[in-house]
């Protein structure tokens, strides 16, 4: 496998530009740069929201200098909270090249969308000589998510993902799951899993919020799809998603936005900290994707068993369908066949080797389902986290 050299030192598998808005009303401008050219190349999203918020800062951050994007131009309109001097800097302190336009200095829509053109234009001719390197397992950072769940998930697709990451594992990967929401009954199990001490009570600590949070606002995981898709109970639902992390030793909890320190296997907590007020911690697939992108993940493990058909900009979303017959309508949109265990009597490490092949090639530069459909969704959401206190492991215990 080959990567693209970062000054971070933690390689890419694509080298975008993205086009950032700083606030909804810049939006437009964003993206009709980012429609004057390829998607492969160049996207585009941003935080929405006039309001102050430190977590959409970290977030945004995260992303425009993630290790999947090469460059990126900031689009403002002027007047807005977020700090676009300081990300601009921070951006470029990463070894990126950044530009900003301003919208109310530039004369306005017209202007700043030829203008924004040039710009992209000048960083696609300087990305095009980024330096390639070596691409080794150890190097990838792979998140999970699931979502459109029904009564297959949990035989199919979710274990078999579960068996990839302890492969991933093996190989030095990092590998991260989170839904903490979905996880409640299981919490007993993953402290089980703990590396160490310091991991059990952060595991416990994250499991605890969850179970308040969702006591006082109500739990809204629980879709009409999955009851219709077979779905039964909250708790089938649970063990489900369980199966995604494999059986490997769980090595501590981040929070979105936070790196894993070492490879291994980690949970993110995805619960806001302090009073519930946002209501459901991640309103849908999304935003859980991209808060797993922003913690570094290269690409994304999605699971769907009634056919869920998002992407996402900077990485690339690898769709496992759990269902046969979902496979036989959507197959268009899907990467993974894990339907297989039901219609052909495959295994779940049949279908683990299926998601290593695809994830080899997609870290290769081959284009999944979704990116080849181009379907680059976003969603940046308010949320609050105390990252002062947060439990992140620091030492490698092995």
């Amino acid at each position: 496998m080959e990567g693209y050299v970062r000054q971070s030192g933690q390689p890419g598998i694509r080298n975008t530009v993205q086009v950032i808005f700083m606030v909804e009303c810049a939006s437009h401008v964003a993206k009709e740069i980012a429609r004057a050219f390829s998607c492969h190349d160049v996207q585009y999203f941003g935080f929405s929201g006039c309001y102050p918020s430190d977590y959409g800062y970290r977030l945004v951050k995260n992303l425009a200098t993630h290790s999947n994007v090469g460059g990126v131009l900031l689009i403002s309109l002027g007047c807005e909270n977020f700090d676009r001097r300081r990300l601009e800097q921070e951006i470029m302190e990463s070894g990126r090249p950044c530009h900003t336009l301003v919208i109310q200095e530039n004369k306005g829509t017209s202007n700043t969308i030829t203008l924004g053109k040039q710009r992209v234009t000048e960083m696609l001719e300087q990305l095009a000589h980024t330096p390639r390197c070596a691409l080794n397992w150890s190097d990838l950072v792979v998140g999970t998510i699931c979502g459109g769940s029904d009564g297959t998930s949990g035989i199919t697709g979710n274990p078999a993902v579960g068996r990839a990451f302890n492969r991933l594992l093996e190989k030095g990967a990092t590998c991260i799951f989170e839904e903490s929401g979905e996880l409640l009954g299981c919490e007993r199990h993953m402290m089980s899993r703990a590396g160490s001490a310091q991991a059990r009570d952060a595991i416990e600590a994250a499991m605890t919020k969850a179970e308040r949070y969702y006591s006082l606002m109500g739990l809204g995981s629980f879709s009409n799809g999955n009851a219709e898709g077979g779905l039964t109970t909250q708790e089938e639902k649970s063990l489900g998603a369980y199966t995604k992390s494999g059986d490997g030793h769980i090595a501590g909890v981040i929070l979105p936005t936070q790196q894993a320190p070492f490879p291994g296997l980690w949970l993110m907590d995805v619960v806001p900290d302090g009073e519930p007020r946002f209501g459901y911690p991640n309103i849908n697939d999304s935003s859980e994707a991209l808060e797993l992108i922003a913690s570094g993940c290269h690409l994304v493990l999605f699971t769907t068993g009634r056919g869920s058909v998002i992407g996402s900009v900077i990485a690339p979303i690898i769709k496992v369908c759990n269902n046969p017959q979902t496979w036989e309508h959507l197959s268009d949109d899907m990467d993974v066949n894990a339907g297989r265990v039901i219609s052909e009597g495959a295994t779940l490490d049949n279908i683990a080797d299926d998601i290593m092949q695809v994830i080899e090639s997609v870290a290769n530069g081959q284009h999944c389902a979704a990116e080849r459909l181009e379907h680059q969704e976003f969603v940046l959401t308010y949320k609050a986290f105390d990252y002062s206190t947060s439990a992140v492991c620091r030492a490698d215990p092995r």
